[in-house]
């Protein structure tokens, strides 16, 4: 009997779906019949992004309050498959809203329970917190995560924050005025992600991925930069405040809720620009003390597993 894969994606750019594309390539043949499902908005979100729309969605991102979305045709739906790959982008340090509504979507369970579930993300380069949402998410629908790959832009935080701003308000994945790297995920790592099919091919071939993650792991499938966890993790206690503020001033066209979005556009220049450097030399001053704890943690985010609250 021939294996099922799903693809379940979400994407503006279409580097997501390059990725998935490279990732899945090995697992075509006569054996497999892998599907893919593209999740839509009603409305569906603009990209290139306008400026203003942008920062416009955060607090419903980060607060992860769902949208209408279309279903899956009834064929995707009345299969029972035998390796779901699950892709996303990260806004606002959180799984994007289309993310968030199909995972909370009568779909979610119907698709994901007790199936194994392989999670791709492309981002700029903090997706740590955000993994953590969709493992709470998948808990609550009874998915069995079995692996993770993460791909991110490779350049220094401050250059990627010029980068990425300047493709997605363009469109244009380009060098920003002729000088700056090319933004997002480098054309080598898109299609050098071909290496971790092979490892997800045998597991889907046996039924077994006990093992999947760490063979993923051995082929760098993630990277953790220590400076970014306690980045990520102070930041979504920041955004948390500016969230449910936000939420509180109406939906996005209210002139209060415009104003204190305003507000909040300034602060995150402010904290990129100025925060950040000090949280980073304060992080410098406590590498050492802090080693033990550390190390926890990248091996922690580096798993497929979930802590208990």
């Amino acid at each position: 009997m021939k294996k099922e894969v799903l693809v379940i994606y979400y994407t503006q750019s279409g580097q997501l779906l390059d990725i998935i594309e490279n990732i899945t390539e090995s697992l075509k043949n006569d054996n497999t019949n892998i599907t893919f499902y593209k999740i839509e908005t009603n409305p569906e979100f603009e990209f290139p992004w306008k400026q203003r729309n942008f920062y416009d969605v955060f607090p419903e991102s980060f607060l992860q309050i769902p949208c209408e979305i279309h279903p899956p045709d009834k064929e995707i739906l009345s299969k029972k498959y035998d390796l779901i790959i699950f892709g996303y982008q990260v806004w606002f340090l959180t799984p994007s809203i289309p993310v968030n509504s199909f995972l909370k979507s009568e779909y979610a369970e119907k698709l994901l329970k007790n199936t194994p579930v392989i999670t791709v993300v492309a981002c700029r380069n903090m997706w740590l917190q955000a993994q953590e949402k969709v493992k709470r998410l998948f808990k609550s629908v009874s998915a069995n995560l079995v692996g993770h790959i993460a791909l991110v832009d490779r350049n220094i935080n401050h250059i990627s924050v010029i980068t990425i701003a300047h493709w997605m308000f363009s469109g244009k994945k380009d060098r920003y005025l002729g000088i700056f790297p090319k933004p997002g995920v480098s054309a080598k790592d898109i299609k050098d992600a071909k290496r971790f099919g092979p490892p997800i091919s045998d597991s889907l071939a046996t039924g077994n991925f006990s093992t999947l993650q760490n063979k993923l792991i051995a082929l760098k499938s993630v990277y953790i930069s220590p400076f970014l966890i306690q980045t990520d993790e102070r930041g979504n206690i920041i955004f948390s405040k500016w969230a449910n503020l936000l939420i509180k001033k109406g939906n996005a066209k209210q002139p209060e809720r415009i104003k204190w979005t305003r507000i909040f556009e300034f602060y995150l220049q402010f904290a990129v620009w100025v925060i950040t450097p000090i949280v980073f030399i304060v992080f410098l001053l406590t590498y050492l003390p802090m080693s033990a704890k550390r190390n926890r943690d990248i091996t922690y985010y580096s798993s497929v597993e979930l802590k208990e609250n």
